[in-house]
């Protein structure tokens, strides 16, 4: 097979729930969008406008010098064999901004809200490596830039409010650039762990996520009820151990998976 990854997802999806993780890169099932956050998108959207065109060294001294160039553009990267597996993967996304230094490479910057933490910059370095990746190894007609020598978080912390007219409030905080490191054999070695999960059976639900117990929960229910409420009760997929749909064919309800045509298990109704 070949997965489509997401940088996001690479984040705090796969380190909060692989189940989930399996669920949406292999089946296309993925966890509810929650509306709450799309605060944090108009934040970095409007960062993003405000650092377009502006010189580096301007709002981050520990950057090279440079001029920001690019702002929410789309990659995608070849794609990547995975030693040790017949699977392949290639990642689809969207950067925050790129600037262009004077040297003539690139520097891929991501905005965060909130308070940087170690372990987060670590989950983060792995969203950066993946543009990175594609950047550099773009896929026929998507955007190239190469080398990239500079990956890095510009993290906004706010820490005052203030009303500056009668129907205006602004909030300022600390700006903090935080380098990531560049390490490309870690981040292989990361995707083949990633592929080696997704080639793998599907994993158990967490019981730590509440998106899957959710689904736990509403399953003892129906189970203790009697009733399915217009459900049934879905087998695995015999070939890939992922969750199955029922369908209706020429000769009446099957089984199909979920991932097909990428897998074409099917079982009887």
């Amino acid at each position: 097979m070949n997965y489509r990854l997401s940088p996001s997802d690479l984040t705090f999806l796969y380190e909060g729930c692989k189940h989930c993780f399996v669920l949406k890169v292999k089946h296309g099932i993925p966890q509810p969008s929650i509306p709450l956050p799309s605060v944090f998108s108009k934040i970095a959207a409007l960062q993003k406008d405000y650092y377009s065109d502006r010189r580096t060294e301007d709002f981050c001294p520990d950057l090279p010098p440079g001029v920001v160039r690019y702002g929410e553009k789309w990659v995608r990267s070849n794609t990547v064999k995975i030693p040790g597996s017949d699977s392949t993967c290639f990642i689809n996304g969207r950067f925050d901004i790129v600037a262009e230094l004077d040297d003539g490479s690139f520097a891929v910057m991501d905005f965060k809200t909130g308070s940087p933490s170690d372990g987060k910059s670590e989950m983060y370095a792995r969203q950066l490596h993946a543009y990175v990746l594609a950047l550099e190894n773009p896929s026929p007609g998507a955007l190239k830039l190469d080398p990239v020598s500079k990956l890095g978080l510009l993290y906004f912390t706010p820490d005052k409010c203030e009303q500056s007219s009668m129907t205006r409030q602004t909030i300022e905080g600390v700006m903090k650039w935080i380098e990531i490191k560049r390490n490309d054999a870690s981040f292989i070695s990361f995707l083949q762990e990633v592929v080696n999960l997704l080639d793998g059976p599907l994993p158990e639900p967490q019981q730590d996520c509440n998106w899957c117990s959710y689904h736990t929960k509403k399953g003892s229910y129906i189970s203790s009820s009697g009733s399915s409420v217009g459900t049934h009760s879905s087998p695995t997929c015999p070939k890939c151990n992922g969750p199955m749909q029922l369908k209706k064919g020429k000769f009446g309800e099957f089984w199909s998976c979920t991932s097909f045509p990428n897998c074409k298990g099917t079982q009887d109704a």
